[in-house]
């Protein structure tokens, strides 16, 4: 079934896309100021092999030492590259393709980036943007908000920021209240950020169940869906089905936090990131690239940004040049949450150390044709989109669809 709302392209090269717009649009973009957390570790950890049994072995060690377990609900750790750095990766290569650039940085429920970019790059092209962290029943989700007010953005945050963190805030009807607030600002792009990945680690049946019900309570504010760059293939085809199925246009969102540019932008003739917001908002129809670096197997490109992520800097600022001193942990000394640097260094354990320097080889791309050789076959990008088959589910006139078992890859 042919797509009603999106026009995708998958070009060979970025010169192909020369003359099919006037502007591509960069959203998602990590820097320096964005706290990524590390809850995450215990999960991945136990499950990896040889990692896991010195994992295992740390934990008792661990508690033996403190009398705790080891805790990472605080822990955070920081993407190496700055504001203008990423600003500039992005540009560069959208400029590439001969068209105009608009970036807009998203760090997790901050904006200094933003403002520290509004002092040397237009609003048009560098909005006051952030992924705000929804808590959600028995999970949460990540909204991209872009182009907050740039007068006052902070009486924006502010509220945003209180609902994620205050617990007491969240009254019945006040997340409505505060995506309300956000419709009524011209020229503000709400997006569901990768929707359908489990990023609470609760199950896929779970999460399901957790999408459905925040998109029948709240679908009606948001203004898109993403398709990420870092997520499979056929995941985000199932987002695609999914927001035709809804009415709901897509955008896309690379979700970089290395070295690299976004594997996926957006074409519009819009000459601001406002315009293109209207264009979301009102036309409802959006044109969205897959860079031909998305084609490449995505286990490789997470390596690649996980070796960039753990690499040394030696033309970093003091206190930021290795990647334990972008890992920040309580270790229950009474000094709270601190670089981790302060007590390794060199990097911690040995079995530590090892596995650092056996991701930073791993991530090298002359491996990709390693990992091509075991990707799934719905992961594998069509070389050309009539090639691929999008199956759309009705909507009835007084309800909206809900996502069944065979809605999302990999379920039961």
């Amino acid at each position: 079934m042919p797509l009603k709302q999106t026009k995708l392209h998958l070009p060979k090269n970025v010169k192909e896309l020369k003359g099919k717009a006037a502007t591509g649009v960069s959203l998602h973009c990590h820097t320096q100021h964005s706290k990524e957390m590390l809850d995450f570790v215990p999960h991945y950890a136990n499950k990896l092999p040889v990692i896991s049994y010195f994992w295992k072995r740390e934990q008792v060690r661990y508690l033996a030492r403190t009398g705790k377990r080891i805790d990472f609900s605080e822990a955070y750790w920081l993407p190496p590259l700055s504001e203008k750095q990423v600003y500039d990766i992005e540009t560069e290569q959208i400029n590439e393709a001969g068209l105009d650039a608009i970036v807009s940085l998203t760090d997790h429920d901050r904006i200094d980036a933003n403002l520290a970019i509004s002092d040397v790059v237009a609003n048009e092209a560098a909005p006051i943007s952030m992924e705000w962290t929804v808590p959600y029943s028995y999970g949460f989700f990540h909204v991209g908000i872009h182009n907050i007010p740039n007068d006052d953005p902070d009486s924006v945050t502010e509220k945003l920021l209180e609902f994620t963190f205050v617990e007491e805030s969240r009254k019945p009807g006040r997340l409505d209240e505060l995506l309300q607030m956000l419709t009524e600002i011209p020229g503000l792009l709400i997006v569901l950020n990768h929707p359908l990945w489990d990023i609470e680690l609760v199950g896929k049946e779970r999460h399901r169940e957790l999408l459905n019900g925040f998109l029948q309570d709240h679908g009606r504010w948001i203004h898109a869906f993403e398709v990420n760059g870092y997520r499979a293939w056929s995941e985000n085809k199932a987002v695609i089905e999914l927001a035709e199925a809804w009415d709901i246009p897509l955008v896309t969102g690379g979700d970089r936090h290395g070295c690299q540019p976004n594997t996926v932008i957006n074409l519009t003739n819009a000459k601001s990131f406002a315009e293109f917001a209207e264009e979301v908002r009102v036309d409802k129809h959006t044109e969205v690239v897959l860079m031909p670096e998305y084609k490449a197997p995505l286990h490789s490109r997470q390596l690649q940004s996980f070796s960039e992520i753990l690499k040394y800097y030696p033309e970093f600022p003091e206190g930021r040049r290795r990647w334990f001193d972008r890992i920040h942990y309580d270790v229950l000394d009474g000094h709270g949450v601190r670089p981790v640097s302060v007590h390794w260094d060199r990097g911690g354990p040995a079995w530590l150390q090892a596995a650092v320097w056996t991701l930073g080889v791993v991530g090298q791309p002359k491996f990709r044709p390693f990992f091509r050789i075991f990707m799934k076959a719905e992961d594998r990008v069509p070389a050309e989109i009539n090639l691929e088959t999008f199956q759309i589910a009705e909507k009835d006139e007084d309800t909206s669809p809900t996502l069944t078992p065979g809605s999302v890859p990999g379920a039961p």
